[in-house]
């Protein structure tokens, strides 16, 4: 089995362009941060740094892609907001969006975001690999055809469904994201193809405020969204993949699945309120190879989204991708024993179980 892993070091040059700062960068010169947004590079190099010192970067195949075409961005988005995309970016950078700033280049390092993406779902397709993880940044699930947001200014996962389905028409994909925020973008993208199957695992009402709820479901059912209250912990992610996500998973019967692997519902991420340890996101990574392997030959692929703590990140980030590829090579978690004294009292357990248990009836209907 070989674990296909894309990244490139021009991604963690993204920056927010002068959004906090008064010194110019772009070029050769790697921005001193991220230019003042949270969406910082250190998580993600952080990651492939511990990868790299743990010796987990040399069992996988490293890779690194082109920049996704402007024929494959065009499959999602609309030709008026790649062209102000690609002006904005000649100059000094600017914000066409909500929250997502960029500088000078920003439209050729989103553009290669998006193709590791396609480079990592090709790849899986093809059979040149078992599965993959793509390191993308900046991120994609919030993004619209013709609108940025949340940091994305690219839809990275769409872009690289469609550039799929360019080849392979027929294809049925699922596209789970564990992200803590509402993947509002993929689901706008694809809430009218029955074809691809959206679940969504996202804190309640944290971002974008005004969606994500559990009643917009979609062609034939097809869209799933699972809020959660704020303090759900380890034993409510993996309710939620046992009762909702595996159960859709086989109705729907995918060709390959995608996931939206964002880190920020952990413990001590500054954007949200959860309770997920590394350990949570090594046993979803498991639940979901496992229905990979069960329902479409193992063709799983993991796209990099959010997680801004950049001590827990790169702890998350390395379980994530060791239960991937069946590695044996760990990092140890340093704040395991502090969060798994820290999760939800008994009380209010019960009360996330009975949250799950109604989603999932829901979904079940």
């Amino acid at each position: 089995m070989t674990t296909g892993f894309y990244w490139d070091e021009r991604c963690f040059w993204f920056s927010g362009g002068n959004y906090a700062f008064t010194m110019p960068v772009g070029g050769l010169v790697q921005p001193l941060a991220s230019g003042g947004i949270p969406e910082s590079p250190e998580t993600k190099r952080r990651l492939k740094n511990l990868m790299d010192v743990t010796g987990l970067t040399q069992e996988l195949a490293s890779k690194n892609a082109d920049e996704a075409s402007k024929k494959a961005l065009l499959r999602v988005h609309t030709a008026e907001y790649i062209k102000a995309f690609e002006t904005t970016s000649k100059g000094a950078g600017g914000e066409l969006g909500l929250r997502v700033p960029f500088g000078h280049g920003g439209y050729q390092q989103a553009a290669l975001s998006a193709g590791l993406a396609c480079r990592a779902v090709a790849d899986v397709m093809s059979g040149n690999i078992s599965n993959a993880y793509a390191l993308s940044r900046p991120p994609g699930h919030h993004c619209l055809p013709d609108f940025p947001n949340g940091f994305c200014l690219l839809a990275n996962i769409a872009v690289a469904v469609r550039s799929a389905r360019a080849k392979q028409a027929d294809l049925k994909i699922a596209i789970l994201d564990w992200d803590v925020h509402h993947g509002n973008g993929t689901e706008t993208i694809f809430l009218d193809d029955p074809s691809t199957l959206t679940l969504s695992i996202h804190q309640e009402h944290n971002y974008p405020l005004n969606s994500g709820e559990a009643d917009i479901r979609g062609i034939d059912n097809s869209n799933i969204n699972v809020p959660l209250p704020p303090g759900g912990g380890h034993s409510t992610y993996l309710q939620v993949m046992d009762k909702i996500v595996r159960p859709a998973l086989d109705k729907f019967q995918p060709d390959l699945i995608v996931v939206a692997c964002g880190y920020d519902a952990a413990a001590i991420d500054p954007l949200s309120r959860m309770m997920a340890t590394a350990e949570t996101f090594a046993l979803m990574t498991s639940s979901v190879k496992a229905a990979a392997t069960d329902l479409c030959g193992g063709r799983l692929v993991l796209v990099h989204e959010g997680g801004y703590s950049e001590v827990y990140v790169p702890f998350c980030g390395h379980a994530t991708i060791k239960t991937l590829s069946g590695s044996k090579i760990d990092a140890p978690d340093p704040f395991a024993s502090t969060f798994s004294t820290r999760q939800p009292s008994k009380r209010f357990q019960n009360f996330l179980d009975t949250w799950v248990d109604e989603l999932a009836q829901f979904h079940a209907q």
